[in-house]
């Protein structure tokens, strides 16, 4: 059992009878009245974020959580392939519970998070950064901007097209940022 002044970014909870994480919380102290916590959660299952009040102090009980590292194999017919790092078990998981399948490459590690009661993978955690080497983009031309920040399409080693700075070029390794799939910046190796 916990309460609101426990929570943060991340800790997963049940809620109405399902888990839910929490993105996002805000405590709130009105000038009137008694205090409060204003939430967005997460459901685990669907992936559906719903917002919820919660009045400050009250019980919630904890869902016991474990993240367990994998590294990514192979997609085939039945989902996506991932290996335990440890025990070298291997578990498929399907692309709904994905956030950004297209972002994964053979051998990237992972996080996947399970009901440690049931066993159950809920979700797939990217980390926060990816790095892939760019298939495909047009030439940027001197001259071609209105401003400093142009950008041209690029599509990167597993398929996906992202927006990438003018002087990217094909064959070029970069960093994605995975939370909202954008370049972060090139690679030199």
């Amino acid at each position: 059992m916990a309460n609101t002044a426990d929570f943060k970014n991340g800790l997963c909870i049940i809620y109405n009878n399902d888990l839910f994480t929490i993105v996002e919380f805000q405590h709130v102290k009105p000038g009137k009245g008694g205090a409060f916590v204003r939430t967005k959660l997460k459901n685990l299952k669907t992936g559906k974020v719903i917002d919820n009040t919660f009045n400050s102090g009250v019980k919630i009980d904890l869902a016991n959580i474990e993240r367990r590292s994998y590294q990514f194999l192979y997609k085939d017919d039945m989902g996506y392939n991932f290996m335990h790092n440890e025990t070298f078990e291997q578990i498929s998981i399907p692309e709904n519970m994905i956030e950004i399948p297209g972002l994964l490459k053979e051998g990237i590690q992972i996080y996947i998070a399970f009901d440690a009661n049931t066993e159950t993978p809920l979700t797939c955690e990217l980390p926060p950064f990816i790095e892939l080497k760019v298939t495909y983009t047009e030439h940027g031309l001197k001259g071609d901007t209105a401003s400093s920040t142009a950008l041209k399409k690029a599509t990167l080693e597993t398929g996906l097209e992202i927006k990438v700075p003018l002087f990217i070029n094909a064959g070029e390794t970069i960093k994605v940022d995975t939370r909202n799939l954008s370049y972060s910046e090139r690679v030199r190796k």
